[in-house]
């Protein structure tokens, strides 16, 4: 595949400069939307009709029918108010492009434009996927499911911008490549609240709760095989409003995190049996939510196979980069990879010290030079998927 010339860069800065000054939550993409669409048609795409709310697809179809194959971009910002100094920031207070997603629909909208410069050159369909919502809970991804837009899709391709890499390197994983995360919340309650000269008279749901908490941090790695990753981490605390009565109720919350999903499912029931206890110990009402449990990321070994050869075809043996330990955050692009194969690919997005904040960070920022590499790679990663297929139904 030929080097992307300079327009082609400059077109995919400047709307991934666009997007993140106007980020959006999750759910609520419709300026970000409306854009993209407004792009493609430019372009003579046709993008579909609304899915999942804000989401949608374009298909791009080769010369003649085949299999067909998705890329996926996510298109949500979190509630972070920017702190960087760059020209394109933030112009939308407490809203912030700080996980990537606005590169994510850049390099996607650079991945119709390639798959449709070589449609001459496959059979099948290249479907691009816009989804809403992967930083909320529930996510958009099933949304998209329940759609359709997985329909007679056989195999999906992502990225994630990785600010710990440089540009030009690519990371690959076979197998698990996130955690599963499930977050959860302990309240801790009693009608026998009173006055903090007098805890003995009371049941001090603060000091219970911080005794249910010490009891849950010390369980990953101590009832849990330690070589099988495992993170509990509390976020929030909250509990009264004065400083001299003990409160009838505290709650707090978290995550946790876990590479296999057994691992995971045996520390949800040990937490609420480390909770229930302590509470009935200490003649406190205890009760234990999850919410909805996300999926890990597993690769599949065929799909990571093929974009790492194109990552080496394309950019020499240095830019395939193995990943040797799964990361413990989540990504909703887990759920498809539960319906068909798949990969997620980490983008490394880093070359200098303003772009090597961690993800998520009210200074994050990325070196836009990954946006092109990333859109050619991923334009080729469909192309050979789908002329590998094609080989294979021949």
């Amino acid at each position: 595949m030929p080097a992307p010339d300079p327009a082609f860069r400059a077109d995919l800065v400047a709307l991934r400069r666009e997007l993140h000054q106007h980020p959006e939550l999750g759910f609520q993409e419709h300026r970000t939307a409306q854009r993209l669409r407004d792009w493609l048609t430019e372009r003579g795409f046709e993008p579909s009709a609304p899915m999942a709310g804000t989401g949608f697809v374009v298909d791009i179809h080769g010369d003649r029918p085949g299999p067909m194959v998705a890329y996926r971009a996510d298109m949500d910002a979190l509630p972070i108010h920017e702190a960087t100094d760059a020209p394109y920031r933030s112009l939308t207070p407490g809203a912030m492009h700080a996980c990537g997603h606005d590169a994510h629909m850049t390099v996607a909208c650079g991945v119709a434009v390639l798959a449709r410069e070589r449609r001459a050159e496959f059979a099948g369909t290249v479907r691009v996927l816009f989804q809403p919502a992967e930083e909320v809970s529930p996510s958009g991804a099933p949304a998209m499911i329940q759609a359709g837009a997985l329909s007679g899709v056989e195999a999906i391709y992502a990225i994630h911008m990785d600010p710990s890499q440089a540009v030009g390197r690519f990371g690959f994983r076979v197998g698990s490549l996130t955690a599963a995360c499930a977050p959860f919340r302990v309240t801790v309650r009693s009608e026998r609240s009173g006055h903090s000269a007098r805890p003995h008279e009371a049941v001090d749901t603060v000091w219970v709760a911080s005794q249910i908490a010490n009891e849950l941090y010390q369980l990953p790695g101590r009832v849990t095989d330690a070589r099988k990753a495992a993170v509990l981490t509390i976020c929030r605390f909250r509990g009264g409003d004065a400083l001299n009565v003990i409160p009838s109720e505290v709650e707090f919350g978290g995550t946790l995190r876990c590479v296999d999903g057994e691992t995971l499912g045996f520390l949800r029931e040990k937490i609420r049996r480390v909770a229930g206890a302590l509470g009935a110990a200490y003649k406190a009402d205890v009760d234990v939510d999850f919410d909805i449990t996300l999926p890990a990321v597993v690769n599949t070994t065929e799909e990571v196979r093929r974009a790492t050869e194109a990552a080496t075809d394309l950019f020499g043996p240095e830019a395939a980069m193995p990943i040797q330990l799964p990361s413990m955050g989540g990504e909703d692009f887990a759920y498809y990879l539960q319906e068909i194969p798949g990969c997620m690919v980490r983008v490394g997005s880093a070359s200098g010290p303003d772009t090597r904040y961690p993800l998520h960070h009210a200074r994050f920022d990325l070196d836009e030079g990954a946006l092109p590499m990333a859109a050619r790679l991923m334009a080729e990663v469909c192309h050979r998927h789908l002329n590998d297929s094609s080989s294979r139904r021949s």
